[in-house]
């Protein structure tokens, strides 16, 4: 394995100060990436990959949640509601978890500055998920795990916003990292600095790489999503199992995956990510357990699914689906045939009046005969 040359080195310290964004993965390929943060500029205002990749993210998460929740026993349109509600609020909590814990001084509303923290995103669209299901009557243990996978779709593909922004990146290591980077940002960084100064100081001429924890948290992510995807269509014995899954599974990952950065947020000597990671790790492992335990078919456990509620909860809302489909091709089809109709009146008519003439022929010419009759027949009067 090679270490970090010094070619690589120069074109980030040269393209730094010309303030072009770049980043290289030195030890994989000696090509520069160009990271515009700009994705494209919208009547005057620049839109940000950071907020188009998560838009992406969340979007294909909402189209598989969607598609998935046949599967659950919801109703399409429920999980669409709860899904909209969720999304819009987990936003806000994700904004207004970043400017209360990690960045004080950025403006709530100022969204071209600062980002999003996921913690706070996760707790708010929970929070509002749960509320609307209750008010719509719906399952929430059901709609939760439908949410789990489409969490894990949208933190998957949201994080390589971090990525183009230059963030979410581990400790520096020597360079011996296989899959180490670095970038125009990351070499700023007053840790990466302090490292580079500690090998500078040793003369071996290797360079500070940090850890990518944005892939590593991603790659996790699309292994749980695969995971999770196949264990829900045959595994899966209790609602709620797969969000419980989800959130012991995402707590694993950020546990480790923390233990890497050097951005973290720390309540004494403790990171508040990990203590939160570890909390969920506990609670989620201890309530599936207790779900396998007690909430079996021998005990008269049904899934929500196989209940006879949800049988008649979509057997109702199919019913109306197809009777409004059904209104909408009759509706359809009149009017269609009210175009066609005014050719069909002006035949009528023209159909009308050619008979009328005939008719009128027909008299005029019996009149004429009777006429005729009466002028030939000799007057009886006269001839007396």
């Amino acid at each position: 394995m090679r270490n970090f040359n010094m070619s690589g080195l120069l074109n980030i310290l040269t393209e730094s100060v010309n303030e072009v964004p770049r980043i290289e993965f030195p030890n994989l390929f000696d090509k520069s990436i160009i990271v515009n943060r700009v994705a494209f500029n919208l009547f005057g205002v620049d839109i940000y990959w950071y907020g188009v990749i998560i838009a992406v993210g969340v979007i294909l998460a909402f189209i598989y949640a969607m598609h998935k929740c046949k599967q659950f026993g919801l109703i399409p349109d429920h999980v669409f509601d709860v899904a909209f509600v969720a999304i819009i609020f987990g936003f806000i909590g994700a904004r207004a978890y970043y400017c209360i814990f990690i960045d004080t001084d950025i403006n709530f509303f100022d969204l071209r500055h600062g980002g999003l923290a996921i913690y706070g995103g996760i707790i708010a669209a929970a929070i509002a998920a749960a509320i609307t299901c209750v008010i719509h009557k719906v399952n929430l243990p059901a709609m939760f795990d439908v949410g789990g996978l489409g969490l894990l779709i949208g933190q998957c593909i949201g994080r390589w916003g971090n990525f183009v922004n230059q963030e979410a990146y581990g400790a520096p290591t020597a360079g011996s990292l296989p899959w180490g980077m670095t970038g125009t940002t990351i070499i700023n960084d007053p840790v990466v600095v302090a490292k580079q100064a500690e090998l500078d100081a040793a003369g071996n001429g290797l360079f500070a790489l940090v850890h990518p924890c944005f892939l590593y948290e991603s790659l996790w992510c699309l292994i749980g999503f695969i995971a999770l995807h196949f264990y829900s269509k045959k595994l899966k014995t209790f609602d709620g199992e797969i969000f419980l899954l989800y959130i012991i599974w995402y707590g694993l990952g950020r546990f480790w995956i923390e233990a890497l950065r050097t951005d973290s947020l720390f309540i004494g000597p403790f990171k508040v990510s990990q203590i939160v990671a570890g909390g969920c790790v506990i609670v989620g492992l201890a309530l599936f357990i207790l779900g396998k335990i007690f909430k079996t078919k021998k005990r008269g456990y049904v899934m929500y699914k196989d209940s006879e509620a949800c049988k008649e909860k979509n057997e109702a809302y199919y019913a109306r689906q197809k009777m409004l489909e059904e209104k909408a091709k009759a509706k359809k089809a009149m009017k269609q045939a009210g175009e066609e109709s005014p050719s069909i009146i002006v035949d009528d008519e023209a159909s009308d009046n050619e008979e009328t003439s005939a008719d009128t022929e027909k008299k005029e010419e019996k009149t004429e005969k009777s006429e005729s009759n009466e002028e030939n027949t000799p007057d009886k009067t006269e001839e007396e």
